[in-house]
């Protein structure tokens, strides 16, 4: 019985729980959460901190939830970016709609987020601004009396990342550039 028992104990792990006050007892069962646990195996002579790992598998679900969270909030910035895009969009189609006189039915085509062009490919993050200037170019070649129909608003490839520039194209063949300065 005696030899039954002692191989019980061998086999067993047995737990070191210290409370809030430094009181330390042993016990066979896991500490509860308000004592410092450290789990101690006899057959192997080794000690795990319950509590440090407790600690770090805290740490780690809070990492998780905050990267989860960082993921969400990229998202919806990302919704409201595409969103924004389309709104911009949305305002350029209206205006030719309501202006056959002044605008083609072409004459700002949609920048779709995704079907991009290789030059608008390369200011998408700037796409909302790219239709809203496109939409004021065009309206600033009318305003000049230059141009009695626009044919096309387009991004041009004299822009830079600090300095974009438009080209708008009109019926009678005059043609203006306009840079993102001369729009604001």
């Amino acid at each position: 019985m005696l030899a039954i028992s002692v191989s019980n104990i061998a086999n067993a792990d047995a737990f070191k729980c210290v409370d809030a006050f430094g009181k330390t007892s042993y016990q066979a069962k896991p500490c509860d959460v308000n004592h410092q646990s450290v789990q101690i195996n006899f057959k192997t002579g080794g000690a795990i901190d319950k509590s440090e790992q407790l600690k770090k598998q805290a740490q780690l679900r809070e990492l998780q939830k905050q990267q989860e969270l960082t993921e969400k909030q990229l998202q919806q910035k990302q919704e409201q970016f595409i969103a924004n895009s389309k709104e911009e969009t949305e305002i350029n189609q209206t205006l030719i709609k309501n202006n056959p006189v002044q605008f083609t039915a072409y004459a700002i085509p949609p920048y779709e987020y995704g079907k991009l062009k290789p030059l608008v490919q390369e200011f998408e993050s700037r796409l909302p601004e790219i239709e809203r200037m496109r939409r004021s170019a065009a309206q600033k070649q009318l305003a000049s009396g230059r141009c009695d129909r626009v044919e096309a608003s387009e991004l041009n490839v004299r822009s830079t990342s600090d300095n974009l520039v438009f080209l708008v194209d009109c019926s009678n063949g005059e043609s203006a550039y306009f840079n993102e300065s001369e729009l604001q």
